[in-house]
């Protein structure tokens, strides 16, 4: 029997998953989720969410006697309302665990998602965002940038320039010439189609590499922080380890050796993966979505085919994997592994929400989270790792709020200008979330400003004249964009908040400069 677009892509990337480790999933528990850990449960089957909800719970009572009957509420709240993109055995998932494995957790459920006035929380402290918000790197340490407010800068509302800080892209400039060629060379096959579809994004219309931008940035900014004390020697917490072994004079990464180290090397090496992963899973999106064109060219299935484009992308993700492992670092391996799975839980959640969480900000979050954010945050927390700080560091910590914020921001901005810029400058059609049913945060905020759209959205714009009703409302709203745009503000800021807690230096700086770069872009 023939599997579907979707079935072809969820199948690749659980082959690509166990490709790299094969005890993290099994062929009889293919969507078990591996940042969940669900012990001495009798529960048949639990989503997703609600696994990690009862690992929160453990990791809590483990690290503190008291309990909190607000936190039980809020905790018994989000088991009911919460989005539901996967269903696995909670029996089996545990099976997958040992004492060493990782118990990662959505960052969803580390750092905050919406801003307070629209119902948002801070998380409770668990292992993942024990320090999130530590200061112990910046004590002594003076900072010139240290209370930087994005709306102080021009376009979002101040007068100050961004061009004072470091240009991001230049930094790196010369770090990725050599990408192209040496990622061809990484993803080349004796088959001339395979080849030439899996190289198809890394030849012309590369777009400005972005995610290999961010990763050797943040490469230079953990090699400027000193691992803590606290997180060395041996210890019986899983978050106190991940840390890869360091192989450089004095036995600790700094700014003075790192570059062309082993260490600089693997992270150069993650941000390649990265981009495969990345890749594939667009070549993959636009076979599902059946769209004609990406980043201003046809999409590779339409030059192809759809088995070619299915094939090129699955291509991409095995070969990913295979140099994933050669990384040497299972946590980072895990980590990784968890972000390809959250792609395919983002598709899922995508086809699978129900009428009521297609209009909940929280839930198109969530999928935006699975679908963009996941990638960015687990890769910059994996860098972080290669350079010998341990997963529940103040610098991993703080690596991967960074992503996680700038990942959603990131994606907000992506979805106001699918309603602001022409086809022509986006690099892909115009409203195209609409024509596929999705409802973005502009269309959810013009919803609770005109309840008449609330139907369209449920039924995900079906019916004919449902569209262009839910343009014209966004159109004739007053706040939606608005909103959408301060949302997206609201994400960068943070995402700036957490790079403060570094200590300064030029990436870090260009960091922050590339934080208001994306959501001042127009494509």
């Amino acid at each position: 029997m023939a599997l579907s677009a979707s079935s072809r892509y969820t199948v690749a990337a659980i082959a690509a998953v166990a490709l790299v480790s094969p005890h993290i999933i099994s062929p009889s528990d293919a969507f078990a989720p591996p940042q969940c850990s669900v012990r001495g449960s009798t529960t048949q089957s639990r989503n997703l969410l609600q696994m990690n909800q009862v690992l929160q719970k453990e990791i809590l009572a483990s690290s503190s006697s008291s309990t909190n009957e607000a936190a039980d509420v809020e905790e018994k709240e989000t088991l009911a309302s919460g989005p539901q993109p996967v269903v696995v055995s909670a029996e089996a998932e545990a099976l997958s665990h040992s004492k060493t494995t990782m118990k990662l957790t959505p960052s969803f459920d580390l750092f905050q998602m919406l801003p307070k006035d629209e119902g948002g929380h801070v998380p409770h402290v668990m292992a993942g965002n024990e320090s999130r918000d530590a200061d112990i790197l910046k004590v002594g340490v003076p900072d010139t940038l240290w209370d930087m407010q994005l709306s102080d800068y021009k376009g979002l509302g101040g007068t100050k320039k961004i061009d004072t800080l470091p240009d991001p892209f230049a930094m790196v400039e010369k770090e990725l010439q050599p990408f192209s060629d040496s990622i061809k060379e990484l993803v080349s096959t004796d088959q001339p189609v395979l080849s030439m579809a899996a190289k198809h994004f890394f030849e012309k219309r590369h777009g400005k590499r972005t995610r290999p931008v961010i990763v050797s940035l943040v490469a230079k900014v953990v090699a400027a922080c000193n691992p803590e004390e606290s997180m060395k020697g041996s210890s019986d917490r899983w978050q106190d380890r991940g840390a890869s072994l360091v192989d450089v004079e004095g036995g600790v990464v700094t700014t003075k050796n790192h570059e062309g180290s082993d260490v600089w090397r693997k992270q150069a090496q993650l941000g390649q993966i990265v981009e495969m992963i990345h890749v594939a899973s667009l070549i993959h999106d636009d076979v599902l979505d059946e769209a004609d064109t990406r980043r201003g060219g046809e999409a590779v299935h339409k030059l192809y085919s759809n088995k070619v484009a299915v094939l090129a992308g699955d291509y991409l993700l095995a070969r990913a994997s295979v140099l994933l492992a050669r990384l040497e670092n299972t946590a980072v391996v895990q980590i990784m592994a968890t972000a390809l799975e959250s792609l395919v839980a983002g598709e899922i959640m995508q086809l699978k929400s129900t009428p009521d969480e297609l209009l909940k900000m929280e839930s198109y979050l969530r999928k935006s989270y699975y679908k963009t954010a996941s990638l960015i945050c687990y890769a910059c927390r994996s860098t972080a790792l290669l350079g010998g700080h341990a997963y529940g560091s103040t610098v991993a910590t703080a690596c991967e709020e960074f992503g996680f914020h700038l990942g959603l921001a990131f994606q907000i901005q992506d979805d106001i200008l699918d309603f602001t810029a022409a086809a022509s400058i986006l690099g892909k059609p115009a409203l195209a979330d609409m024509s596929l049913g999705l409802s973005t945060a502009p269309i959810l905020y013009a919803a609770q400003e005109f309840p008449h759209l609330q139907p369209l959205v449920q039924r995900r714009f079906k019916e004919k004249g449902d569209k262009q009703t839910a343009l014209e409302a966004l159109y004739k709203s007053k706040t939606a964009m608005d909103k959408a745009k301060r949302l997206a503000q609201y994400h960068a800021q943070k995402a700036v908040d957490a790079l403060l807690r570094l200590p300064q230096s030029e990436a870090r700086d260009a960091l922050l400069r590339l934080t208001y770069v994306v959501i001042t872009r127009k494509k």
